[in-house]
């Protein structure tokens, strides 16, 4: 009896054990940024309003504010790490970064390799042509070839709604982009405040919303297994909300409020 009573206790111990040590680990990167006193951001380089580069050379727009708001809540110093589209969850996975603000999407594949906060930007992807190409529905899209950036939201949601489309696939958002400014493609998926700044950079330009693909909010992406630091991004977004940062941060780069972000 005492010896069934002593391996019960062994087990309670090991599982309390198991149990602290997950708990150390979700609070690991936290604490790691907090002893460094630096935080890497993985941002976007090429992806206006999102995160580009200023006529000063330095990165500006919504992810660029996010980041520097969370350094400085955070009290550590701020290390930009620029991304494209199919590095931003592989650099948290390999350790480049530890989180990624980057106008990144949740969806339920991206939830299996990294953690997410609540959102903190609007984010709308839709399909833009020329104004005489006549797209009334997704079937349309059919034959035609459209511009998109690898492993992008629009990227997953353009073969899924518009499989008879022609989809070339780009590595970065500028050669999606070129690839329609240039005639290469006859359409673009990308997202509708990104297109509104191309059509204000590139005056005269030949651009017209075809079909919306989806509501698609921004969220900060974190490697797996860090729940405190996952809990603690997620008080700084809810105060900036709460405080109007976040809303100061949409109306500079996209002329509106950011609406109701999903938790």
């Amino acid at each position: 009896m005492h010896f069934y009573k002593n391996i019960f206790s062994f087990m309670l111990v090991g599982l309390a054990s198991c149990c602290l040590m997950q708990a150390a680990q979700a609070d690991d990167l936290l604490q790691k940024i907090k002893a460094a006193k630096v935080i890497r951001v993985a941002v976007p380089s090429d992806y206006a309003p999102y995160g580009f580069v200023g006529p000063d050379m330095q990165p500006v727009g919504i992810d660029i504010d996010t980041a520097k708001l969370v350094a400085a809540k955070l009290g550590v110093q701020l290390q930009l790490v620029p991304v494209t589209a199919p590095t931003r969850v592989a650099y948290l996975q390999t350790g480049k970064a530890d989180i990624t603000i980057s106008s990144l999407g949740k969806t339920p594949e991206r939830e299996k390799v990294i953690d997410f906060t609540i959102a903190y930007a609007p984010f709308f992807d839709a399909v833009y042509g020329h104004k005489a190409l006549t797209i009334k529905s997704y079937n349309d899209m059919a034959g035609k070839t459209v511009s998109v950036t690898r492993g992008s939201m629009q990227d997953q949601e353009l073969s899924d709604k518009a499989p008879g489309a022609i989809v070339q696939r780009f590595e970065d958002n500028n050669s999606t982009i070129q690839a329609f400014l240039s005639g290469q493609t006859q359409m673009m998926a990308i997202g509708t405040t990104v297109a509104a700044a191309i059509a204000k950079q590139h005056s005269g330009v030949d651009l017209s919303l075809k079909e919306v693909l989806s509501n698609s909010p921004c969220y900060i992406g974190v490697p797996k297994g860090n729940a405190g630091l996952v809990s603690k991004l997620n008080d700084i977004i809810r105060t900036a909300k709460a405080d109007g940062t976040i809303n100061a941060i949409s109306m500079k780069w996209l002329g509106t409020p950011p609406g109701d972000l999903p938790e």
